[in-house]
């Protein structure tokens, strides 16, 4: 993080990671609206490169604690929602897993990482280092 004359950080982000970074938005939206219309070829493609990308993301951000975090609960995020929507798209989303719970509610697992790397972040790492330059 730099500096302006003001004294206030600024994040620059490379143009070729921005660009990496809107094309994971394109990747996603096209996975979401292949799951809303039940087109299951697409849908199941774009996990691939929606998945791929944020966990690139991530790596490119790993030296920013704050973004490393948000990152990595993005990647756990899609996880979840891919899982989610496969088990729709094959059907077994309803089917009983135990007390209560369908095979669906296995999307909890990574839903609830990704709450936790937050909560780690906000609740541990954060006020342990408010002297540090991030992003949130």
């Amino acid at each position: 993080m730099k500096l302006t004359s003001s004294n206030q950080p600024v994040y620059k982000i490379p143009l070729k990671y921005r660009k990496m970074e809107n094309l994971h938005i394109v990747f996603w939206l096209f996975k979401d609206v292949a799951w809303c219309m039940f087109w299951k070829p697409l849908g199941i493609a774009m996990i691939i490169p929606t998945l791929l990308i944020s966990v690139i993301i991530s790596w490119r951000t790993k030296q920013y604690m704050s973004e490393l975090c948000h990152n990595l609960a993005i990647t756990v995020w899609i996880s979840a929602n891919s899982y989610w929507m496969i088990s729709e798209f094959l059907g077994f989303d309803t089917q009983p897993l135990f007390a209560g719970f369908t095979f669906k509610h296995l999307a909890l697992i990574p839903f609830t990482i990704g709450i936790l790397i937050l909560t780690f972040y906000y609740l541990i790492w954060k006020p342990k280092h408010k002297d540090e330059m991030e992003t949130m």
